[in-house]
């Protein structure tokens, strides 16, 4: 065993190291911890947040959080290429388990989703390998992180990853195919430069700047002099009247100032009218049809119809994008031919209520679709002990010829 697990450390590499991170004095590191301390998370990338920009967030982070709530595995197939059972590899721990030293599976999907709605396309680094990634494609996955991509090659790309041993963000000329490069199946509607997404935050930048120059702390006032401001003299002495008042207001305790009897104060109570806030409704709801989304998905009142339409529409998308690529770049040919995927499952009781889970349940195994334990471990029971609750059959037929054949007697015994 000692043999065993010193040769995996011998083997073991990082991609930010050329040479094989060994500690030698691993007691030492609770009083040397390496990198240098910070009171933020470094290694999350921050959405960039404006102004305009804060609104869809909520957007961004509720389509995140359904994606990274749908499990992705690696699987086996069988021949007929249907899901057999969910293979133990490195790879299938960084997607249930954990990811990373700061990020569990579920988080590093959740991250991926976000930051292709931010950046439209996302790479995915298998920053910590059993082996040197370029020296081979047959390699086992210990850690997997997010990166930006910022600059691209014909066969390579340079991504911009956080290294968890120094705490900073550095910058990999990786080769593609030994990178997942996930471009956001929604591009066009949310990251092209004239997408309604794009579009939407143009209108509501503009907002926002009326919105500060009406809360600037102006009045906005017209004052009504009794004379004609036609001479230069009268113009003069109109703006030492307005600076006049200006100082009353502005000296005085309770802002009050006092004008002639001739004079005349109009206040412009409301801004001049457009068309801005029609037009940033329209956009958001343009978008939301764009991307299958509807207020009841929001607000958590849709039915079964209007989810479906969601998941079908804008969830499935992202996960396949995720998907593809992971079974492109992270399973070797050899893997493909020998059945090896990678699937995603979703909770088809997430979405029933209560009262038709029994009706559900009845059908799956009159049907002879799942086993009652199945049934059990779906909706959080613990498996029955008993060991027909795991056998496949039709409770409503298959027992009752059983017994009757059990009763009848057999040509032989006549």
């Amino acid at each position: 065993m000692p043999n065993r697990i010193l040769g995996t450390l011998k083997h073991a590499w990082n991609i930010f190291k050329t040479r094989d991170p060994t500690i030698l004095y691993p007691h030492l590191r609770q009083y040397n911890p390496g990198g240098y301390e910070s009171y933020i998370r470094h290694d999350r990338r921050p959405v960039r947040v404006t102004n305009e920009r804060s609104v869809v967030i909520s957007l961004y982070n509720r389509v995140a959080m359904d994606v990274a709530a749908i499990d992705i595995r690696h699987v086996q197939l069988d021949e007929n290429d249907k899901f057999k059972y969910i293979r133990k590899s490195g790879l299938n721990e960084c997607l249930s388990v954990s990811a990373n030293i700061d990020q569990t599976g579920r988080a590093l999907v959740q991250d991926m989703a976000m930051s292709m709605f931010d950046e439209g396309v996302v790479a995915v680094v298998p920053v910590k390998t059993d082996i040197d990634i370029r020296d081979t494609d047959s390699y086992t996955i210990v850690e997997l992180r997010v990166a930006k991509i910022v600059g691209w090659y014909p066969q390579q790309v340079r991504v911009n990853c956080y290294d968890d041993e120094t705490g900073t963000h550095k910058e990999l000329l990786l080769a593609k195919k030994n990178v997942a490069i996930i471009e956001n199946p929604l591009y066009a509607v949310m990251n092209e430069p004239n997408s309604t997404l794009k579009r939407l935050l143009r209108k509501l930048s503009i907002l926002d700047a009326i919105d500060e120059q009406s809360g600037a702390g102006k009045l906005d006032i017209i004052i009504q002099l009794p004379y004609i401001l036609k001479s230069a003299a009268k113009r003069e002495l109109a703006d030492r009247r307005r600076q006049d008042i200006e100082d009353q207001m502005r000296d005085s305790q309770y802002g009050i100032a006092y004008i002639d009897g001739t004079e005349r104060i109009t206040q412009l109570n409301r801004p001049a009218e457009n068309n801005l806030m029609a037009q940033v409704q329209y956009l958001t709801s343009t978008l939301y049809r764009q991307l299958g989304l509807t207020e009841e998905v929001f607000n958590g009142t849709a039915d079964e119809k209007v989810m479906l339409n969601y998941m079908s529409r804008t969830i499935k998308p992202l996960l396949n994008a995720i998907t593809e690529e992971f079974y492109r770049k992270f399973l070797t040919k050899t893997a493909r031919t020998q059945k090896q995927s990678i699937m995603y499952f979703r909770d088809v009781f997430g979405l029933a209520p209560v009262n038709e889970i029994a009706t559900i349940a009845d059908r799956f195994t009159r049907n002879e679709i799942l086993s009652p334990n199945e049934i059990r471990g779906l909706i959080g029971f613990i498996p029955s002990e008993d060991p027909a609750a795991d056998e496949l059959r039709n409770r409503n037929l298959n027992q009752a010829n059983q017994e009757s054949a059990e009763k009848r007697p057999s040509e032989e015994d006549e």
